[in-house]
């Protein structure tokens, strides 16, 4: 009796994951969806770039993700339009990314609020 209503618990705590995070069949279909768009990006860039750029595009997503996933962007639409002649070498890569870099570059400002708070010690004595 226990085995079942254990299954029972199992049945309905399953039930009530597959319902808070969407039938399990679009989920795995968004899965493979994604890892076809991982595989064909991954397809254009081995074209696109020798080993060391891509090496050191690798070295670049451990350490930045975001700002190689700019460059990998900006790579495939070039290839895409036909703006590259041949494979990117290693420093071909490295202006590539000092291009991102200048255009994505954070400009840093501070500002001082001060704000007035009378002290006794700056009241005037009479």
């Amino acid at each position: 009796m226990a085995d079942e209503e254990l299954e029972a618990l199992r049945k309905q705590r399953m039930a009530e994951l597959q319902a808070k995070h969407g039938d399990s069949s679009g989920d795995t279909s968004q899965q493979e969806a994604k890892q076809r768009e991982a595989e064909m990006r991954n397809n254009i860039l081995a074209q696109v770039l020798d080993q060391a750029a891509r090496g050191r595009l690798s070295n670049l997503a451990l350490v930045k993700p975001e700002k190689a996933k700019a460059v990998e962007n900006y790579l495939i639409q070039m290839a895409r339009f036909g703006q590259l002649g041949g494979k990117v070498s290693d420093q071909g890569l490295i202006e590539i990314l000092e291009k991102v870099s200048q255009q994505t570059e954070k400009k840093t400002t501070v500002k001082f609020n001060r704000r007035k708070v009378l002290d006794s010690d700056e009241e005037e004595d009479d």
